[in-house]
């Protein structure tokens, strides 16, 4: 309850996520049939990048600052296109405004944020969009909630992206994917999750192999080797079911990144953790 993304808001890993999770968005929408994204840990979803916060610590400089100042790469442009079109650089979007601006007509949007303020700050921005419904509770009890989607909605994805500020919270994520996988089989489900170092990460992955997850993917961005537990090194993006194409589309976003905001050390990987599930 205490994490304000505010700080890190346009950041190295904002610019990863966003980027994937907007190619995620188009690949659903594919098809004709509505789709419905639900966002478990949604934020505030604006974010003013000349604030206090975000001036602290000065990520967004060393991440959608330094995008926004080079030719786009063909893997980007969509994404950095929407993000000038909601103010960059002077404010940078959260997920549920770059997936509002990308829902048609039939699409709907699901946003869920514990924090108050955040809460009252996301609903004053979406609540009166009817395509978007904007919850004030616990992201994790959500999935259990919220899914199937209502109505006739088939396809759709589920993004989950805590904040990392408590024990315990690959267990949660892993409980997450089995509760979304067995609601909502046919949708796809995105987890962000942090490298400081390699440690807590291979054993989250470890235990989704040994748990019998199928069909999973991931992304990583690596700023620097993971060696010192103390600093956000890199970051990856978890994908189940993932749509056709992920792994090559992935692989050219995250080179684009890596390409732009490299320090000398940086360093993406894209890799099929678990095979891909039967098709009828």
């Amino acid at each position: 309850m205490n994490y304000r993304h505010a700080f890190h808001a346009g950041n190295f890993a904002d610019c990863m996520k966003h980027a994937l999770l907007v190619w995620l968005v188009r690949a659903l929408q594919r098809k004709p049939a509505a789709i419905q994204v639900l966002d478990s840990h949604a934020g505030a979803s604006l974010y003013e990048l000349s604030s206090g916060e975000a001036e602290r610590t000065g990520e967004w400089r060393q991440g959608i600052g330094q995008l926004l100042q080079q030719p786009p790469a063909a893997a980007l442009a969509e994404y950095l296109d929407l993000v000038r079109s909601m103010g960059a650089p002077v404010h940078y979007p959260g997920s549920p405004l770059l997936v509002r601006a990308m829902l048609r007509p039939q699409d709907r949007l699901t946003g869920c944020e514990l924090h108050a303020e955040d809460h009252a700050t996301l609903r004053a921005l979406l609540g009166s969009d009817p395509r978007a419904s904007i919850h004030h509770r616990d992201g994790y009890q959500a999935i259990q909630a919220l899914l199937p989607p209502p109505g006739a909605i088939r396809r759709g994805l589920t993004l989950i992206d805590p904040p990392f500020e408590q024990p315990g919270e690959f267990a949660r994520i892993e409980a997450a994917i089995t509760t979304a996988r067995r609601r909502f089989p046919t949708g796809i489900i995105a987890v962000w999750y942090p490298i400081k170092h390699r440690a807590p990460v291979r054993a989250f992955h470890d235990r989704l192999v040994d748990a019998g997850v199928a069909d999973v993917v991931t992304a990583e961005l690596l700023l620097r080797p993971p060696l010192d537990p103390t600093r956000l090194n890199g970051c990856g993006l978890l994908v189940a079911t993932p749509p056709f194409g992920f792994e090559t589309a992935a692989t050219g976003i995250l080179s684009a990144i890596d390409s732009t905001l490299g320090i000398g050390q940086a360093d993406s990987l894209v890799r099929r953790l678990t095979p891909e599930l039967a098709r009828s």
